[in-house]
C-alpha cells in the first residue's frame, strides 16, 4: 500500500507542470542568476563608474604638475577595470563642481581628483557611499597609478651590481656610483606584484579578493617606504634584498563620501524599497487570482449578466489593488520611520509619486498573470516564478551594483529595478521630485502596457 501512495503521488507529478516546474526549474533558475550575481556573471568584475579631475589644473598654473596629474588620469583611463564617464564635452575630464554633482545624481560612483600636496601626487575620491565595494576597487587602482606615474623609471628585475665591480670600473667614485644605482624589488616580489596588478586592472578579482589586494598592497607600501636604503643601512648591494629608495612614500588617498555623510541610518531606506516592491508583486498577483476564483465559481457569469462590463470589472479590480499597494507600501515606510528612524516625512512628495505609480504598476502586472493564466495552480507558480526573479535581477534581494554590467541591464526590464531607482533617488540622493521623470514615464508605461493585455486576454471570458 506504502507503494501504491508513491506511484499515485508519481502519476500526479508526471501530469502536474507547475509542480514540475516548482520542483526542478525553479531552484536551478535561481542558482544560476546568484551564482551569475556573485561570481560577476563570467568571473569578472563590473567596472566602476568614474568621473575624473584634474585637480592642479584648477590650483596652479604649473604646467609640469598639471601634466603629471593628467598623466594619471590618462593612466586611469585606459584601465579595464573603470568606465570613464565623460561631460558634456569630449575631454575625459571635468571640473571638479560638475564631478560632485554627477556623484549626487548617480551619473558616476566615484570622482577621482588628483592634485599635487607637499609636492608629492595625492588623490581624493568623492565617494557614493551605497556602494561599499567601489570605493575600495578605485582605491587600489588609483594607488597603483600614482605610484606608477610618480617612478622615475619601471621596475623591472636587473641583476645586482656587485660593489667591487663598481669599484673597480670607476675607482674615483665609488660611494656615489653605488648610491646612484637604481635600486629594485626581488624578483619574486615583482612577479607578485604584476600578477595581482593585471588581475586587479582586468577585473578578474572578487570583491573578497579587491578588499584583501587593497590592503595587502598598502602594507606592501608602508613596508617598502619604511626600509631603509642598502647603502645607508650597511647591506650589501648583491644580498638579494635591495628595495625602493627611502624618500618614497605611498600616496595619499582620501575618501570623501559625498552623500550618506550624517544619516543615521543610510541603508534602511534601500531595504525598505526592496522588500515593499518585492511582496507589492506578491500581494498584486494573489488579488488578481480572485479574478480565476469568480471564474471558477461562475460569479464572473453573473457579474458580466449584469449591467457590468469586462472594462468596468478590471478597471475597479485595477483600482483597488493600486489602492491596497499604496497603504502597503505606506505602512512598510512609516515602519521604517518610527522604528528604524527613516525620514519620511521630509520626502513624502517623492514618495508618495514614487508609490502611486509603482502600486499602479504592481496591480497591472496582478491583473496580466491572472487573465493569461487558466487555473488558480497556474498562477500559483507563474507568480512565484516571475516575482522572484524580478525580483532578483531588479535588485529586491541583491543591491545591483554587485552585478555584472549584462545582468545590471537584464534588470531594467523589470519594472523593480526602476522603482527602486526611484526611492534611492527620494531617500538616499535627496533630489526632487522633478528628478523622478524617468522613472515615472516608465512605471506609468508599464502599468498602462500591461492593463492593456489583461484586457485583450479578458476577450475569451466574454465570448464563452
Amino acid at each position: 500500500m506504502i507503494w501504491k501512495v508513491i506511484e499515485i503521488h508519481l502519476r500526479r507529478l508526471r501530469h502536474n507542470r507547475v509542480e514540475w516546474l516548482l520542483t526542478f526549474v525553479v531552484p536551478i533558475a535561481f542558482f544560476s542568476i546568484f551564482a551569475l550575481i556573485f561570481t560577476r556573471g563570467v568571473g569578472t568584475t563590473p567596472r566602476v563608474k568614474v568621473v575624473l579631475v584634474n585637480g592642479a589644473a584648477e590650483t596652479t598654473d604649473a604646467p609640469t604638475v598639471t601634466d603629471r596629474c593628467q598623466e594619471v588620469l590618462d593612466s586611469l583611463g585606459e584601465n579595464e577595470g573603470l568606465k570613464v564617464i565623460r561631460g558634456s564635452s569630449d575631454s575625459t575630464t571635468v571640473d571638479r563642481a560638475t564631478a560632485e554633482s554627477m556623484v549626487r545624481r548617480g551619473t558616476a560612483t566615484i570622482a577621482v581628483v588628483i592634485d599635487q600636496k607637499d609636492e608629492q601626487l595625492a588623490a581624493e575620491l568623492l565617494n557614493d557611499a551605497s556602494d561599499q565595494v567601489a570605493s575600495q576597487v578605485v582605491t587600489a587602482l588609483v594607488t597603483r597609478a600614482i605610484i606608477m606615474g610618480s617612478a622615475p623609471t619601471p621596475p623591472s628585475v636587473q641583476p645586482p651590481v656587485s660593489t667591487a665591480d663598481n669599484r673597480a670600473s670607476s675607482p674615483e667614485q665609488p660611494l656615489q656610483s653605488e648610491r646612484s644605482q637604481p635600486e629594485h624589488l626581488r624578483p619574486g616580489q615583482i612577479q607578485s606584484r604584476q600578477l595581482q596588478s593585471e588581475q586587479l586592472q582586468s577585473g578578474q578579482l572578487s570583491p573578497q579578493q579587491m578588499q584583501t589586494e587593497q590592503a595587502d598592497f598598502a602594507q606592501f607600501v608602508r613596508n617598502v617606504a619604511s626600509k631603509p636604503a642598502a647603502g645607508e643601512s650597511g647591506a650589501s648591494a648583491n644580498d638579494g634584498n635591495a628595495i625602493l629608495p627611502p624618500s618614497f612614500a605611498p600616496p595619499k588617498i582620501d575618501v570623501v563620501n559625498v552623500i550618506g555623510e550624517g544619516k543615521t541610518n543610510p541603508v534602511i531606506s534601500v531595504y525598505a524599497a526592496g522588500i515593499a516592491v518585492m511582496f507589492l508583486l506578491f500581494g498584486a498577483t494573489t488579488g488578481g487570482g480572485v479574478l480565476l476564483e469568480e471564474r471558477e465559481n461562475q460569479t464572473l457569469e453573473r457579474l458580466l449578466a449584469t449591467h457590468m462590463t469586462m472594462d468596468q470589472l478590471l478597471l475597479g479590480k485595477w483600482f483597488y489593488l493600486t489602492l491596497l499597494g499604496c497603504v502597503q507600501v505606506t505602512v512598510m515606510f512609516v515602519w521604517a520611520q518610527l522604528v528604524f528612524g527613516l525620514n519620511l516625512i521630509e520626502h513624502f512628495d517623492g514618495f508618495a509619486m514614487m508609490t502611486v505609480a509603482t502600486a499602479s504598476a504592481a496591480a497591472s502586472f496582478g491583473l496580466f498573470l491572472a487573465t493569461l493564466c487558466r487555473t488558480r495552480g497556474q498562477l500559483g507558480g507563474l507568480s512565484v516564478v516571475a516575482v522572484l526573479t524580478m525580483s532578483a535581477l531588479g535588485g529586491s534581494m541583491v543591491p545591483r551594483y554587485v552585478m555584472s554590467e549584462p545582468l545590471q541591464r537584464a534588470g531594467l526590464w523589470t519594472f523593480n529595478a526602476w522603482a527602486l531607482d526611484g526611492y534611492d533617488k527620494v531617500f538616499w540622493r535627496e533630489l526632487p521630485p522633478g528628478e523622478l521623470g524617468p522613472q515615472l514615464a516608465v512605471l506609468m508605461a508599464t502599468a498602462f502596457v500591461l492593463l492593456l493585455a489583461a484586457r485583450l486576454l479578458a476577450i475569451r471570458w466574454e465570448v464563452t
